[in-house]
Formats: C-alpha cells, sequence, structure tokens
C-alpha cells in the first residue's frame, strides 16, 4: 500500500532509478507517504520533534526552535589556505573530475605546495564537502537577498528554491555522478546526510515553516526525496537549459503540496516515529516503503 502511495508520486522510471532502497546512498532518499504541505506553524506546537535522527533531519533544542536558521548555516571548518585550494580545485573538476588530481592543480594554481592535499583525511570526499557548503551559503545569501522569493506562495518558492541550488551543480553535471558515488562511501556518508538535511531544513524555514511535530518528518522525508530524485533526473536531462528537469521538479513539489494528509497517516507516523520502528526515521521510512 505505501509502496504504492510512493510510486504515485514518482513517474515509473525515477522509482525504478531512486527506490532501490537495500543500497543506503544519500542520493536515493525515500519518499515519505504523500502528505499536503502547509507553510504554517504546526497545529500542536507542543509536540517536539523525536531526538532519534539521522538523514534529513536533526533534533531542535529550545535555542533552534527560536531560530531555527542558526544551525543551518554551513560550519567554517575549513582553515584559510585550505579553503583556497579547494576554492580553486573546483574550477578542476570539469576537467580532472571530483579527485585528488583536481585538489593538486588547485594548489598549484594558488600557490601553495601540493603536499597540502595530504592534510584532507578524506581528500576527494572534502572537495565534495566543500562544494556543498559553498554552495548552501549561496543558497542562504539569495534567500536573505532576493525580496521576490517572499512574494512567491510556498509551493513556488519551494520549487525555485531547489532549482537555484540544482542549478550550481549544472556546470559540473558531467562529473556529478563521480561525486554522489563519493557521498554514497561508508566514510563519507554520514556528513552527506547532514549537508543535504541543511538544506532541506533551509529551504523549509525560507517557504515559513515552523512544524516541531511529526509534520516535520514528513515534510523534510518528502522534500529530500524530491530533490533527490530531480537531481537523479538532472543526470539524463539533455533538453535545454534542463527544461525537462525543472518541469519534472514543478510537478512533484505541486503533487506534494496538493495532496490531504489522511487521519490514519498521520496517526501511523506518529506512532511509528514515538516508538522508533527500527530505529532511525531514515530506516523506518525505508520499511514504510518496502511494506
Amino acid at each position: 500500500m505505501y509502496r504504492s502511495a510512493a510510486r504515485r508520486l514518482l513517474p515509473a522510471e525515477i522509482c525504478r532509478r531512486t527506490l532501490r532502497l537495500a543500497s543506503p546512498t544519500p542520493f536515493s532518499a525515500p519518499i515519505a507517504r504523500r502528505a499536503a504541505f502547509s507553510a504554517g506553524p504546526a497545529d500542536n506546537p507542543q509536540n517536539h520533534r523525536p531526538d532519534n535522527t539521522v538523514a534529513f533531519n536533526s533534533s531542535p533544542s529550545s535555542d533552534e526552535r527560536r531560530n531555527p536558521r542558526a544551525t543551518a548555516r554551513p560550519k567554517a571548518h575549513w582553515q584559510e589556505e585550505q579553503t583556497r585550494v579547494l576554492q580553486a580545485s573546483l574550477g578542476h573538476v570539469i576537467r580532472l573530475g571530483w579527485t585528488e588530481f583536481a585538489m593538486v592543480a588547485g594548489a598549484k594554481e594558488v600557490g601553495v605546495s601540493p603536499s597540502i592535499v595530504g592534510s584532507f583525511p578524506r581528500k576527494e570526499a572534502a572537495l565534495v564537502e566543500f562544494f556543498m557548503d559553498d554552495s548552501l551559503q549561496k543558497l542562504i545569501d539569495i534567500i536573505d537577498t532576493k525580496e521576490d522569493l517572499k512574494n512567491l506562495i510556498p509551493s513556488h518558492r519551494v520549487s525555485k528554491l531547489v532549482r537555484i541550488r540544482l542549478e550550481m551543480q549544472a556546470p559540473y553535471i558531467s562529473k556529478w555522478h563521480q561525486a554522489l558515488g563519493i557521498q554514497a562511501q561508508p566514510l563519507n556518508i554520514s556528513t552527506s546526510f547532514k549537508q543535504r538535511a541543511m538544506l532541506v531544513d533551509e529551504i523549509w524555514h525560507a517557504a515559513g515553516d515552523e512544524a516541531t511535530n511529526t509534520d516535520w518528518y514528513v515534510k523534510r522525508t518528502v522534500l529530500g526525496g524530491i530533490y533527490s530524485t530531480t537531481e537523479l533526473y538532472m543526470l539524463t536531462d539533455n533538453s535545454p537549459d534542463f527544461q525537462d528537469t525543472w518541469a519534472f521538479l514543478d510537478e512533484r513539489v505541486r503533487d506534494a503540496f496538493d495532496l490531504k494528509k489522511t487521519l490514519e497517516e498521520v496517526k501511523y507516523l506518529a506512532e511509528a516515529v514515538g516508538a522508533g520502528m527500527g530505529g532511525p526515521v531514515q530506516g523506518f521510512l525505508k520499511k514504510v516503503l518496502q511494506g
């Protein structure tokens, strides 16, 4: 029953590509049961987000609930010299891929010894993670400065922000499958989930969402799935300026906002999250989709 609900959310060919849940990759995030989205406060604000989380979520403190964007900004954990090298390395990704070779080329470009690459324990992963952090910061800056975004209805705002973020990957599209493979490696997957969680959370906050109950999970998991499937769709899109990708994205977001959430869905999700069915929410949602 639940799998059929997920398949209605995505075209059949995308479902086949993305709902292979046996492989825990950051770009195959499951789609939760379809639910109507609202960008206002939750109906029952005294219910807090559950604590046992991994993907597309984090347990908020009371300070975070008062200022939810405080934890969404990328952490400045790179040293200045490392940042210069990583930034320059991005210019070599198209030719050399998300590789140590691109990082060496970036170091040489800014006049730093290539030996600095050894200061990055996970090398290529550091380059991908830097790009993710940098792109999130750029998105945050756009949200803070573009007044026209505030005039859009929530569904259009969500679509617009997802599109803006994915357009940042467009220059690297021929190599992005490599980045996804790096993110999916066991040593990197935790950071990848956290970065995507911050991205999804930022987009929802920009849409005016202030939910703190189980609706918080539903919204972020569904949007995380929409983002990831659109990201995959983009990899094989040969239309001019990715027009087919943006049409696919708009349709997915429109479907998600239009659908009604039944009382059974609310009850089921609340009970499952509260009981921690199968551990973290990511594992729970995999079981739902496999059921």
